[in-house]
């Protein structure tokens, strides 16, 4: 399992240069990728890269790097910490729940969170997740351990006994048993070759005595753990990126530097590493040159194996995380960072493990110096050859299935080898079956595992490369001998029996368990997963066909798409031509069955009015009120009536984690709750009188302060705040007005105690004006405090850039302290 061993490298992508084509971000399609054996020049089409469509939280939470992810069960990843997310790009502390099944993703909340940090680990063991060390800031490297409980969610810092474990950031982690291994990493300058332990039975710490081989110092490289094994790859030391391979035997304590066998990895560091079916996989990483290249390691054989991999839009993997999640491996977060072209994320990835596994048996390891060659190219010739169709591609294909096997395999009698087969087993073998197909790539992953009638055998699908090598048990004669050791053997070792097998001794294995192959008569198909866009695509081009429209029309169709609860919302831009309208009938219902929705709807621009309405049209469904849940917050509105802005996430999240215990605060422009609840529910705020105008807005808020269970602490004053804010009450003022609040500040001055306090206020400023706009503010509200009699001292405390408002333009966020002076 990796434990975030992926670190981040934040500001030092700079010294590899990057070019415009190296950073491109995936949009909602599926990619067609082609994978390229190294060992020739033969290209074997099979593979699909598809990105990974989120729900119920804006997928932009995942655009990271430097955070870290781990599996939390069998289809779920949890995900914390790291630089980027929504709104402006800054060091988070989410802690995210991404179920890689159905694709839902949610915040969890939880108490007492651990500050904001990248470059850290984390680890799960048994329902305890750890966060290990990372970077709060440049100037704060740190060596806390957290624990978070996911039965209470409840985080907490633990107390840690031992030997002293020093601060540092991009270092890995891996789990083996309850003992948390931790490698590497850099504090400050100094590079880290230390290998440590932490047992979570005592919260202690020990460092291991170094014997044997030892790696170097270094940071930003991968660790893996397989059984008693420990892997390190990669990294960088301080001056140049590495790309040597080193294992770590935890039961004799002893490092080995690996000679392995054919074409290693290019050096480089932060890159991505797993571990499926006995391989040790490497991607992507620095110098993002051979970020396309996925290497394979067989830990049995200890020889490499390459492969390409090309997208029509390339991928950058940089800083990600990767975990393997059944069968599929997930890739979360990644990107890069330059003066010339800013920051880029990519989009959460998956790639199927099986289909490459099995690209994978179709090649032969070389040994250490020789030159790569296409093994089936080698036994026909020495110049390229393409397959001019499929099934031709087919049979080129098996020839490479039979290195392992003495002689050639030909097909058995009376069956046609062109005709979808099954291997039809005993229901006690079923299990035991499915996974040697698995695991050398003879499973059939376009069809279904489907039972006879009898009720008594499973079929499983099989490949054509399978069918054209396995005999049936009387047409085998004496090639294969029943292994009678194997009927003596438990079904709770099989995996175990099974993890060193050749695929000549499973062979005869599936023979021993009365394995038969018969033609596929139920032939039950996998649909082929489609993109919701292309799903749409292909609707409405058929729609505008029908009605003579010009296909032209087709490029207003949106790739990208908000979810307000179950509605899902078109940007405003989309079917923008007034065409639209007279299919609008056939068109609405035809969009929304596409993107899998009952409840459709279409943004238009907010209302320039005091009451901000919104213009959100209905498009199918009844009515617009939806639930949004936010950072463990529930949102209620009328998304025809209220406004509902994503880009102040960072925002709420920032207010959310003020310590506003017996503090008093006023919320000047209060909306349907956006920073009201975070103060009452997380900030735990005592009391919060929140200002309104708009009747829509203050029926969403009252519902949402109910759903809270928060009311009891929230005043709701309806007008203008100039006339109903309170004076001299608070402890904190928030005006959450754009693009200013200018016209309220005297009512916040107004509404703070006589001692002072702290004003956040809100405004867009021009991106050269920024200092001239925070000194206006500070000069304004010190103008105000005098005409008002307080003799306040007004500073700056903080000014955050919350995001873009339009081209050269920032939403900031000043924080303003007020302080008596006399």
């Amino acid at each position: 399992m990796v434990m975030g061993g992926i670190s981040t490298l934040e500001g030092f992508i700079g010294t590899y240069a990057l070019s415009e084509t190296d950073v491109i971000s995936h949009n909602v399609l599926p990619h067609e990728i082609r994978l390229v054996h190294l060992f020739g020049s033969m290209e074997v089409v099979g593979i699909s890269l598809s990105a990974l469509e989120v729900v119920g939280e804006p997928v932009e939470r995942l655009f990271l790097w430097g955070h870290s992810a781990c599996n939390l069960n069998q289809k779920k990843i949890i995900i914390f910490g790291g630089f980027g997310g929504i709104g402006r790009h800054a060091r988070r502390n989410d802690l995210l729940l991404l179920d890689t099944e159905s694709g839902v993703m949610e915040a969890i909340a939880a108490t007492g969170a651990p500050s904001p940090r990248l470059g850290h680990t984390l680890s799960v063991i048994g329902d305890f997740i750890y966060v290990i060390g990372g970077r709060a800031d440049p100037m704060n490297i740190l060596n806390e351990v957290w624990v978070f409980n996911n039965a209470k969610k409840e985080w907490k810092l633990l107390r840690c006994s031992g030997t002293l474990f020093p601060p540092r950031h991009r270092h890995t982690a891996a789990v083996v048993g309850s003992k948390i291994y931790v490698f590497g990493g850099i504090d400050n300058n100094e590079v880290l070759s230390s290998l440590y332990i932490f047992d979570t039975d005592s919260s202690e710490w020990s460092e291991i005595e170094i014997q044997g081989d030892r790696p170097g110092p270094r940071h930003s490289h991968s660790m893996d753990a397989s059984g008693s094994k420990l892997y390190i790859f990669g990294g960088y030391n301080g001056e140049k990126a590495l790309g040597d391979l080193y294992s770590f035997d935890i039961k004799t304590g002893l490092w080995r530097k690996l000679k392995t066998n054919g074409q290693p990895p290019n050096a480089r560091f932060s890159h991505l590493m797993f571990i499926y079916s006995n391989h040790l996989g490497i991607l992507g990483g620095c110098p993002v040159s051979d970020h396309q290249k996925l290497s394979l390691f067989d830990l049995q054989s200890e020889s490499w194996k390459n492969i390409v991999v090309k997208s029509i839009e390339e991928g950058l993997f940089v800083r990600s995380t990767a975990n393997v999640v059944g069968d599929d491996l997930i890739i979360i977060g990644g990107g890069a960072s330059c003066y010339a072209f800013g920051t880029k994320f990519s989009e959460p990835m998956k790639i199927n493990l099986l289909q490459l596994m099995s690209l994978c048996d179709n090649t032969v390891p070389t040994a250490i110096g020789e030159k790569h060659v296409d093994y089936q190219t080698e036994q026909k010739s020495n110049t390229l050859q393409y397959p001019q169709n499929i099934n031709e591609q087919k049979v080129i294909a098996h020839n490479d299935l039979y290195s392992e096997f003495e002689e050639p395999m030909i097909a058995s009698g009376g069956l046609d080898v062109g005709q979808p087969c099954v291997l039809r087993l005993e229901k006690q073998y079923a299990k035991l079956g499915k996974d040697i197909l698995k695991k050398f790539g003879w499973l059939d992953l376009d069809r279904k595992v489907y039972s006879q009638a009898d009720g008594m055998h499973i079929c499983l699908p099989i490949t054509e490369k399978f069918c054209t090598i396995f005999e049936d048990k009387q047409d085998l004669g004496d090639k294969f001998e029943p292994l009678t050791d194997f009927q003596s053997l438990k079904p709770s070792t099989w995996q175990i029996w099974l993890e060193d097998i050749s695929s000549l001794a499973a062979m005869n294995l599936l023979i021993t368990c009365r394995a038969n192959k018969i033609v596929d008569k139920a032939m039950k198909v996998k649909k082929t997963p489609i993109s919701p866009f292309k799903v749409m695509k292909e609707a409405v081009a058929t729609l505008l066909n029908h009605h003579g429209l010009p296909s032209e029309l087709l490029e207003q169709l949106p790739s990208r798409w908000e979810r307000l609860g179950d509605i899902i919302v078109l940007p405003v831009f989309s079917f923008k031509d007034q065409v639209w309208d007279s299919i609008g009938k056939e068109l609405w219902p035809l969009v929304a069955e596409a993107l899998g929705t009952h409840r459709l709807a279409r943004q238009g621009r907010i209302a320039q009015t005091g009451t901000r309405d919104s213009k959100l049209e209905i498009l199918v469904g009844d009515n617009g009120w939806v639930d949004h849940r936010e950072n463990g917050i529930v949102y209620s509105f009328d998304a025809t009536k209220c406004m509902f802005s994503w880009g102040n996430l960072s925002e709420k999240l920032r207010m959310a984690h003020l310590d506003c215990k017996d503090q008093v605060i006023v919320d000047l422009f209060a909306g349907i709750g956006y920073f009201v609840l975070p103060f009452l529910v997380r900030a735990n705020a005592k009391m919060v009188y929140a200002c309104e105008w708009n009747p829509h807005a203050i029926k969403a808020l009252c519902r949402n302060l109910e759903a809270n269970s928060v009311a009891d602490r929230c005043v709701v004053l309806e007008g203008d705040n100039r006339v109903t804010a309170p004076k001299g009450v608070a402890d904190r003022v928030c005006l959450g007005l754009l693009p200013s609040s200018e016209c309220s500040w005297v009512a916040a001055v107004r509404a703070l105690r006589d001692e002072g306090g702290m004003l956040h206020i809100h405004g867009n400023a021009k991106d050269t004006e920024e200092g001239l706009w925070t000194k206006h503010v500070v000069q304004s509200i010190s103008d105000i405090a005098k005409s008002e009699g307080r003799s306040w001292e007004v500073s700056v405390d903080h000014v955050e850039r919350v995001k873009w408002y339009a081209p050269h333009v920032r939403h900031l966020v000043v924080d303003v302290r007020c302080k008596q002076t006399d």
